[in-house]
């Protein structure tokens, strides 16, 4: 099950993170971010242990999608170290290539 992020989590779970994290920018109005939502999901439970997987709502998190820059939604970001590695922009991926892009940071 992908973590629920929020203001009040975030640092938590994905800045002070031991793991790499896979933070997934989406909204409830957003057709695409349906789309990759069980995806994402799918991600969480094989990934578990090794690093984490959450999703944060744009509507109900406008400053952290202000700080890290999100114009178009779904927006994935790797973080590692409580910084952002790498990221996704838009729903054109598989689950494999997700797995590959944040175990690889593992």
């Amino acid at each position: 099950m992908a973590i629920h992020l929020s203001n009040t989590n975030f640092q938590e779970e994905v800045i002070d993170s031991t793991v790499p994290v896979l933070v997934d920018f989406w909204a409830e109005w957003c057709g695409p971010c349906k789309a990759i939502g069980p995806l994402i999901e799918q991600l969480s439970e094989e990934v578990s242990g090794q690093a984490k997987v959450g999703k944060l709502n744009v509507d109900e998190a406008r400053d952290l999608s202000v700080k890290y820059g999100v114009r178009s939604i779904p927006f994935l970001l790797f973080f590692k170290n409580g910084e952002v590695k790498d990221q996704i922009v838009g729903a054109n991926v598989t689950k494999d290539q997700l797995k590959a892009r944040l175990l690889a940071l593992a």
